[in-house]
């Protein structure tokens, strides 16, 4: 989930110390160089660094054995948007159906990130709903412009869906289980919602 808060006022040491306080205590003893993704873009005809900030599945004990050793398999890391104050873009929510237990995760593998949704109906499966290479999902910060992670995923209970539909000529009636969020950091919101066998991107108001 984004969540609106914090602020990184440095650039590299600043984030790391971040990083660190997200890992919980029984995660795999990792260098965090090998957790992150850094480097430079050119922005604006510059070069601007980036870091992206990457968590193990292992820090995610709550998620089904199932889903983490699928999730291991692709060799996926999750990110973190430069906001985060704790682990996030791991979400349990009823996706499939009402009363359903599913789950959806953004996974960086290989340098794209994958937004990715596993049904407890269907636990050999995964969804892929959007791909972007990690890069394009970078936003600047703090004082120095630093770029970081800027994508963040949460649930939308029905009656979120209602509120954010409010206002459109034709606004549909309320749904009866959840939607996933994908959201970029003061920016736009996607509501990506599965009925009937597919998946759909929710009407909004303009």
């Amino acid at each position: 989930m984004v969540r609106d808060g914090m602020q990184v006022s440095g650039w590299l040491p600043g984030i790391l110390l971040c990083a660190c306080s997200l890992l919980p205590a029984q995660s795999p003893e990792l260098p965090l160089a090998l957790l992150n993704a850094s480097g430079q873009i050119v922005v604006d005809g510059r070069p601007t660094p980036y870091l992206i900030r990457h968590l193990p599945v292992s820090s995610f004990p709550e998620l089904p054995e199932e889903l983490a050793a699928l999730l291991n398999r692709r060799g996926c890391q999750i990110p973190q948007t430069y906001q985060a104050y704790g682990p996030e873009n791991v979400v349990h929510a009823s996706l499939e159906r009402a009363g359903s237990s599913d789950w959806a995760v953004l996974c960086s593998a290989g340098g794209t990130v994958s937004l990715l949704v596993y049904f407890s109906s269907a636990p050999a499966e995964l969804h892929l709903l959007a791909a972007a290479p990690e890069t394009e999902r970078l936003q600047a910060h703090g004082a120095r412009g630093v770029l970081g992670f800027d994508w963040g995923i949460d649930s939308a209970a029905p009656q979120r869906i209602h509120q954010a539909q409010a206002g459109m000529d034709r606004r549909p009636p309320l749904e009866d289980h959840d939607a996933l969020a994908a959201s970029i950091i003061n920016g736009e919101t996607v509501y990506h919602f599965y009925a009937k066998g597919v998946w759909t991107v929710l009407e909004m108001p303009e």
